[in-house]
């Protein structure tokens, strides 16, 4: 577990080794700031990306559950309605889309979810034949949420994600990450690509868990920036994250999500996945949604954007960093094998578990 300190990183695992653990104490912050590092890098040597033989970054996270949030902008909302209606098929979505995102989008407008007058809308859309699962959760009382990925699965910063071999229309999704801890408070903010398969979930949302969990299909980073007075959750309500795709083809995109639009608020997202209702004891990572659906062409027109293999995939804001990888098949990335198992083993082979004792003192659970 390391922290930023200036344009080196310091080694804090001594503190408490999981930053699960670290995210639990109520001195989070003075930790990382102040706490005694058994060893320290330059940030330049870390950022490198993934390699055998010296030190890389992870994903920021551990033993956090992955959640995510659906259909939490207009914009993704519309493209999720158009996907579906072209029953995943790229080849006809230009011309749902021509036919379905004016009626919908006139027709939500400055929409706010779950309130009466979305109710009354959802009448009139359902006598129109034109409402969905998607237009419910996103203009309904209750949000999508969904677990992203199992815990200990997420790439970091510098790896390769992965899209299925199978699968002939997908996507990257830039979104600020959420991190609470285990008593569901919201302590700090990361960046996420929610790697999506188009073509899995347009044809039903069954399939949903498909198309969003696969190996490598989850990247967090490139770290955890924990809230104090000169960074809040407020702060995230404003932000703008950048997109940019870079293939091997010459092909280029940019475009930015803006957290400004966002329909639910973070504190709803928050309370609709921790409370009374459901708890985590190790905490959770929540992504926040998207307001990104490309449909610039790529490889034929009308038919919107794909990944290619070799894509460089640039996430990237101001206040939380840049986080970039490249993309490669869900069976030719490296095979997932760290688990929860196989973390315990390693902390106890370094006399690291009597460090968990240690770090839970003075936290009221």
């Amino acid at each position: 577990m390391v922290a930023v300190r200036g344009q080196r990183v310091a080694d804090i695992t001594g503190h408490g080794p999981t930053m699960a653990d670290l995210l639990d104490r109520d001195d989070a912050i003075d930790v990382a700031r102040h706490g005694q590092a058994s060893r320290d890098w330059s940030l330049a040597e870390l950022a490198t990306g993934p390699s055998p033989v010296r030190p890389h970054l992870l994903a920021p996270i551990d033993l956090q559950v992955i959640k995510a949030a659906g259909v939490t902008f207009v914009r993704s909302l519309l493209e999720r309605v158009v996907e579906e209606a072209a029953g995943g098929d790229p080849q006809r979505v230009q011309g749902v889309r021509a036919e379905l995102t004016e009626q919908i989008r006139s027709a939500i407008g400055d929409l706010v979810p779950g309130t009466a007058a979305a109710d009354r809308l959802k009448q009139t859309l359902v006598a129109q034949g034109l409402w969905s699962p998607y237009l419910e959760v996103g203009i309904g009382p209750d949000p999508e949420i969904f677990t992203k990925a199992p815990v200990l699965s997420a790439v970091g910063h510098g790896a390769q994600i992965g899209v299925l071999e199978r699968s002939a229309w997908n996507n990257p999704e830039p979104e600020v990450v959420l991190v609470a801890n285990s008593r569901g408070a919201c302590v700090g903010a990361t960046l996420g690509n929610d790697v999506n398969h188009r073509d899995l979930e347009g044809r039903s949302a069954l399939l949903l868990a498909q198309a969003k969990d696969a190996n490598a299909s989850c990247a967090i980073g490139p770290f955890i920036r924990l809230f104090d007075d000169g960074f809040t959750l407020d702060d995230v309500k404003r932000l703008d994250i950048t997109l940019h795709v870079e293939g091997d083809d010459g092909f280029e995109l940019t475009e930015v999500s803006s957290m400004r639009e966002i329909s639910r608020t973070p504190e709803e997202l928050l309370a609709r996945t921790y409370g009374r209702h459901h708890q985590y004891p190790d905490g959770f990572a929540l992504f926040t949604g998207t307001m990104f659906a490309p449909f610039k062409d790529r490889d034929r027109a009308g038919e919107g954007f794909t990944h290619h293999v070799g894509d460089r995939v640039t996430i990237s804001c101001p206040e939380l960093g840049t986080l970039e990888n490249t993309v490669t098949t869900c069976e030719r990335a490296p095979a997932w094998s760290t688990g929860i198992r196989a973390l315990m083993d390693n902390l106890a082979a370094r006399n690291l578990v009597g460090c968990l004792a240690e770090a839970g003192k003075g936290v009221d659970r």
